[in-house]
């Protein structure tokens, strides 16, 4: 019985830390639900704006695979949308709390050990894609995923592909639902 125990409580452990790495990124989509998207099958870029060209060409193409994978095609003039994707990378000061000790017994009663509490900086990466109709420059779908920026350049291509993935999982609107 004690065994079972231990290994459900190992099972649920493992689920929940997989949970927590599988949810990492945080992705929000929206789109104007009078648009048709069936109507639309090309693409044109309007704006990359990344902070530096590296990341500019991978977005960029990241974003282009997935639309080429729904069938969507890039052209240079007259395209039924126009897309503009936009990254930022600021500094995000978060207060961690470090315990030196447990409760103690102390000549006046319990005491408990001191805290000490630091800024910890991190890069947190942003993506914004915005979907607009050509003719009238309507936004018509926008999506945005966040993430924590690495200092292994390859974890964050991993990143921003599984953002893209995510941003796009259920587009166009409509396709399926």
């Amino acid at each position: 019985m004690r065994s079972h125990t231990r290994l459900v409580g190992r099972m649920v452990l493992i689920i929940l830390c997989t949970g927590t790495l599988v949810a990492g990124q945080d992705v929000r989509s929206n789109f104007d639900s009078r648009v048709d998207f069936s109507m639309y099958r090309t693409y044109s870029w309007l704006n990359v704006d990344m902070p530096n060209s590296i990341w500019s060409e991978r977005a960029k193409s990241t974003i282009e695979e997935a639309l080429h994978k729904r069938g969507w095609s890039r052209v240079d003039e007259e395209s039924d949308v126009s897309i503009v994707a936009i990254g930022t990378t600021p500094i995000k000061t978060e207060l961690s709390a470090f315990y030196s000790s447990m409760p103690e017994w102390r000549w006046y009663g319990w005491g408990v050990g001191a805290t000490t509490v630091v800024p910890v900086n991190q890069r947190e990466g942003t993506l914004i894609i915005d979907i607009y109709e050509t003719k009238s420059k309507r936004l018509i779908w926008r999506s945005s995923a966040t993430d924590t920026v690495r200092d292994d350049p390859q974890k964050n291509v991993k990143k921003l592909t599984g953002a893209v993935k995510k941003m796009f999982k259920k587009f166009p609107p409509g396709a399926g639902d």
